[in-house]
């Protein structure tokens, strides 16, 4: 007796696709995990807002063309009628109009939409290249630690938990000049690109700790598995057996640490721009906008609303862009 045709239609199971034989083939981790995320609503909107980010920042200059403004021109002083005699806008709502669209500065009359875009194309492109170094860094050490053990994993293990004993923003605040006064002299103003390599250089140095520590966790109970001791047993090299067995196991940790990991770095580039030991005038920052913005909140409020409200979408977006990775990686960690 034969057994019932599993090929009518709507039996296949949901996690197959039919080959060009007719026979159900099993899909791939990857588009497993693509297809769970494309039906978490709000991962797929999230996306899109972090997307808008970045695309904004990259094109700032053509975003500033355009619309026919700079962030550094002081419109306000070189024209009469944009600011009062007290340095606020003579207009409502701080000085929004068909012309400037976001209002502009107090004191200095600078568009406040090409000083935003201006501003969120510096600390995209500070976080994410200290947020690239510290992943890459992570996984260097935290491999090895893992893979290695012994005195290895000993050493490096207490490293991390040297640096990790530094309370990590007050660590931003002291170290930052302690790194400018190694180039410049104190007398000497720092070059815009000094501090932007400065910042990106200390974010690294203490912001890759937490992820070394987690892949080296994963990569302790990865080893112990059958399939790396069937590797070792096949008489692979350490360096097959960590890119072909281990490596592949540990890009969900990764890639989920790392969506957390880019908006930290964010706020806290714009925290040490805010206290004034990141980026400074004239270069735009969205930090600082926050600190011109804190002198001006009573009597124009206009002026940091903008600021503000961009930084709680993109890390409201980022934040929850991470949790729906993670449960597109591990159904299993759905709340």
């Amino acid at each position: 007796m034969t057994s019932p045709s599993r090929s009518t239609a709507g039996s296949a199971p949901d996690d197959a696709v039919p080959a060009a034989a007719g026979t159900p083939v099993g899909r791939s981790p990857g588009q497993l995990m693509w297809r769970r995320f494309r039906r978490d609503r709000s991962g797929v909107i999230s996306a899109w807002i972090v997307g808008f980010f970045f695309l904004v920042a990259v094109a700032a200059p053509l975003i500033s063309m355009v619309y026919g403004k700079n962030p550094t021109e002081t419109y306000g002083l070189d024209e009469t009628g944009l600011l009062n005699p007290f340095g606020y806008p003579i207009t409502p709502n701080g000085g929004i109009s068909g012309r400037f669209w976001f209002g502009i500065e107090p004191t200095l009359g600078r568009d406040v939409l090409t000083q935003l875009v201006y501003g969120i194309r510096t600390s995209l492109l500070i976080a994410t290249a200290a947020t690239v170094l510290c992943v890459v860094t992570g996984i260097l050490v935290g491999v090895t630690a893992g893979y290695l053990g012994g005195r290895t994993d000993y050493f490096l293990g207490r490293f991390i938990d040297l640096l990790l004993a530094f309370p990590q923003q007050l660590s931003f605040v002291a170290f930052t000049p302690v790194v400018y006064s190694l180039f410049v002299s104190p007398e000497k103003e720092t070059p815009t690109y000094l501090r932007v390599i400065t910042l990106i250089l200390v974010l690294w140095v203490l912001g890759w700790m937490g992820m070394a520590r987690l892949l080296r966790g994963q990569v302790l109970s990865l080893r112990e598995r059958e399939f790396v001791e069937a590797a070792k047993v096949t008489g692979a090299s350490p360096w097959r057996i960590i890119t072909k067995e281990l490596l592949p196991n540990l890009w969900t940790p990764i890639l989920v640490q790392s969506t957390l990991m880019l908006p930290t770095l964010v706020t806290a580039e714009a925290g040490l721009s805010f206290i004034g030991v990141g980026v400074v005038e004239p270069t735009p920052d969205w930090g600082r906008m926050f600190a011109n913005g804190a002198k001006f909140y009573e009597s124009d409020v206009t002026y940091i609303f903008f600021p503000g409200l961009a930084m709680i979408i993109f890390v409201v977006a980022f934040n929850l862009l991470g949790d729906s990775v993670r449960d597109a990686f591990d159904p299993r960690t759905r709340r």
